[in-house]
């Protein structure tokens, strides 16, 4: 799995492949549900469910002939916690300049 330093949101940033991610999250789905309900065409959702599955944001198992794709949650529990930890470091800094020195006479 990537780490999420590098850009994770990145993997979210595109619309398409967030609205994907955001699909997967209320159950999971093949290629052919997800490309019925999205503006883009199957080998696009099959594009943007590679470089997930590749973060680790999703798995996928094989149903008959079908392929079907979840969120994986070990992927969206790491890149829970490097949020948590971008969110922390933000809130510190904050309290540090609010909490700094006044304004000097």
């Amino acid at each position: 799995m990537e780490t999420y330093g590098d850009g994770g949101l990145g993997l979210l940033g595109d619309p398409s492949r967030r609205a994907i991610f955001e699909m997967l999250a209320r159950r999971p789905c093949s290629v052919q549900e997800l490309a019925d309900e999205l503006p883009i065409s199957r080998p696009a959702v099959s594009q943007h469910l590679k470089v997930l599955r590749e973060s680790g944001l999703v798995v996928s198992r094989a149903e008959g002939t079908r392929r079907i794709y979840q969120l994986n949650p070990e992927g969206v529990t790491a890149l829970r916690a490097w949020l948590d930890g971008v969110w922390s470091d933000a809130l510190t800094t904050f309290h540090k300049i609010a909490e700094g020195p006044g304004p000097r006479p």
